[in-house]
């Protein structure tokens, strides 16, 4: 009765360990890349990130592409990333992933050069830090 009492106590602890660990691996894909600064969302890089007017919210589309994605690179999303609360993916006109607030896809601005910088905000009355 004694082996058996302990295999269980083992097996029951290896279990929660394991579901432990897979939960928090779930939860790490599961996150977007995006943290926020007085209000402001920026980048894993510490960059402000940007929303875009011509996107309409919820087309799981981006209107930014070709010269516009050269000046408002987009914040990509990986193969595995997966959408989580109000953060989804689009997918780009070519093919590659992009991620999203409110379904409006995140940009960067190419003239902000140091973290803190918000000089996209107003770019021809379209461009505006996007926030949480």
């Amino acid at each position: 009765m004694k082996n058996s009492l302990s295999s269980f106590v083992r097996n029951s602890a290896l279990s929660l360990f394991y579901s432990t660990l897979m939960l928090g691996a779930s939860a790490a894909l599961a996150e977007a890349p995006v943290k926020v600064a007085d209000g402001i969302l920026t980048g894993p890089n510490g960059m402000t990130l940007y929303t875009f007017d011509k996107d309409v919210a919820g087309s799981d589309k981006s209107a930014c592409n070709g010269p516009c994605a050269a000046n408002w690179p987009p914040l990509m999303a990986s193969a595995t990333d997966q959408p989580a609360g109000e953060f989804s993916i689009v997918t780009r006109d070519d093919g590659q992933k992009q991620w999203a607030i409110k379904g409006k896809p995140l940009y960067y601005w190419v003239k902000d050069s140091k973290p803190g910088e918000t000089t996209g905000d107003g770019v021809n009355k379209v461009w505006q830090v996007a926030k949480s």
